[in-house]
């Protein structure tokens, strides 16, 4: 293999913890996966806490914000969050990764949270506000990109992910209809889920709404 990089120790990673998990993530199993020893990994990272945080990295580093231009605010706003779901649902172990990180060790994350708050404060929001509006966004964000990605990264089979859901479907229809009518009621969507398509754009247009909404009311 070429040259050793701080970028293609990352990548690796990545790809063994969408296939099999970040538990199966370490440094032993990087080394021999790249044909190094540990030692040749220990110069990037140091440990593991260092490598998620490079994963992290990476990962949100395929995803460059755009600078600001002349559209509405709320406009640039929609570009971020649906530009960050789709890098992170790249990969199903995103949510994982930035689950066990301080995301202000990540520099890509910081530009990304960098432009939200400029864009919060164009809409008018003050600084505390700014602030909260934009942790909502960014952990909203990362839930919808995950949510249609639960299974993948487990190991399972199509057959065996429909049992888990036929599973769940028929634990929910079983409930006492006149104690949860509406969970018996809905038992099929609940489980199965929609499309990635309507999810996504369902779970941005309601996140923008309340902050657009907030906004309105100056």
């Amino acid at each position: 293999m070429g040259k050793l990089t701080a970028r293609t120790i990352a990548e690796r990673a990545l790809e063994i913890g969408d296939a099999e998990g970040l538990d199966a993530v370490t440094i032993r199993r990087l080394a021999t996966d790249l044909g190094v020893t540990p030692m040749a990994l220990y110069w990037h990272y140091k440990n593991k806490e260092l490598l998620l945080i490079g994963m992290a990295d990476h990962l949100i580093g395929g995803f460059a914000p755009k600078p600001a231009d002349e559209r509405p605010w709320q406009a640039q706003l929609r570009d971020l969050t649906e530009g960050l779901i789709r890098t992170l649902r790249t990969h199903p172990c995103a949510k994982s990764v930035i689950e066990q990180i301080d995301p202000v060790t990540v520099p890509n994350f910081l530009a990304v949270w960098d432009r939200a708050l400029g864009l919060a404060r164009t809409a008018g929001f003050g600084v505390e506000e700014s602030c909260l509006i934009t942790k909502y966004l960014l952990q909203s964000a990362i839930a919808i990109a995950d949510a249609p990605v639960h299974f993948q990264g487990t190991g399972r089979s199509g057959e065996e992910i429909d049992q888990v859901v036929r599973g769940k479907r028929a634990g929910l229809q079983s409930l006492p209809a006149e104690r949860y009518p509406h969970l018996v009621e809905m038992a099929g969507p609940v489980t199965s889920g929609t499309s990635p398509e309507l999810y996504d754009t369902f779970g941005v247009d309601l996140v923008l709404s309340g902050i657009e909404a907030l906004a309105a009311r100056g």
